[in-house]
């Protein structure tokens, strides 16, 4: 007999089935309960970071001179409870559009990470400082297409590549979503990290204007490739825009060879989540 699980449940909390092959990943943020059509929480809970006590040892945000402390903020309330007998299937809300992501706990690929509810709030609550309305964008890593998904329904350019063992859940999450709006539709490509980017995104033809990145960065075997991918990716004109959640002392490494190539910036700290937004540009000759 399965392990008996029992739930408290909140007021007004529509119940999901729930079975012990879907437990919650001990990383995964907490998700709320409801999904307003409109997002005004962002401006009251947003401070500024006057101290930067919240900053590691190395500190992109004081790196430069001219830098603003950066945002202190908190992972807001998307996740829409359904009462579902599908339990790959999770619901959220942004841009003011009900998203559909079907997860697989079979690759770590194929799961939300919370590097991603991150960056898609991050790019919904902020359009004026990031409009992504026509422009070119790549995301590394798209694993769900959650952030690629925002992105388009913001009106981007997008591609989203990954390994090709992710990319089938890939396609589906973003035809689901986005088949039927009158968008700029997502294409869905390979990309191995470090893996013939010269064939494959040639930087004559190849431009963009962002990089989106989320969670890339954890304890695997693949960070010197990624970080040459994220470099060759990003050319003069290109803003990289990097979500994750700091784990590891190896995360705070990568980041500082990032910062020994790039010119880097921490625009965001989610400090309930470890989560840290990076932006990073190219450095002037």
């Amino acid at each position: 007999m399965p392990p008996l699980i029992v739930i408290i449940l909140q007021e007004n909390f529509i119940p999901a089935m729930i079975s012990t092959q879907h437990l919650p990943h001990p990383n995964e943020i907490q998700r709320a309960m409801d999904c307003p059509s409109k997002e005004k929480e962002l401006n009251e809970q947003q401070s500024e970071c006057q101290d930067g006590s919240n900053c590691p040892d190395y500190c992109p945000a004081t790196a430069e001179s001219n830098s603003e402390s950066p945002r202190i903020l908190k992972i807001l309330q998307k996740w829409i409870p359904t009462v579902s007998p599908y339990f790959d299937k999770e619901h959220y809300c942004y841009a003011d559009h009900q998203i559909t992501i079907q997860e697989s706990l079979d690759h770590f690929g194929a799961i939300v990470w919370p590097g991603a509810l991150a960056l898609s709030q991050y790019l919904e609550s902020n359009q004026q400082e990031i409009n992504l309305k026509d422009k070119k964008i790549l995301e590394i890593g798209a694993g769900t297409g959650l952030v690629s998904i925002v992105a388009s329904i913001l009106g981007a350019y997008v591609t989203a590549t990954d390994l090709p063992e992710v990319l089938e859940n890939l396609k589906l999450n973003i035809s689901r979503n986005t088949q039927n709006m009158n968008i700029h539709q997502p294409e869905v490509r390979k990309l191995v990290w470090g893996e013939d980017l010269n064939e494959d995104f040639p930087k004559s033809t190849h431009h963009y204007d962002f990089i989106l990145a989320s969670d890339v960065v954890y304890h695997h075997t693949s960070l010197d490739p990624l970080l040459t991918t994220m470099v060759y990716l990003c050319q003069p004109g290109t803003v990289l825009l990097w979500a994750n959640k700091f784990r590891f002392s190896t995360d705070f490494e990568f980041l500082e060879k990032l910062g020994n190539i790039l010119i880097v910036t921490l625009l965001a700290e989610f400090p309930e989540s470890n989560i840290k937004l990076i932006k990073a540009t190219v450095k002037e000759n």
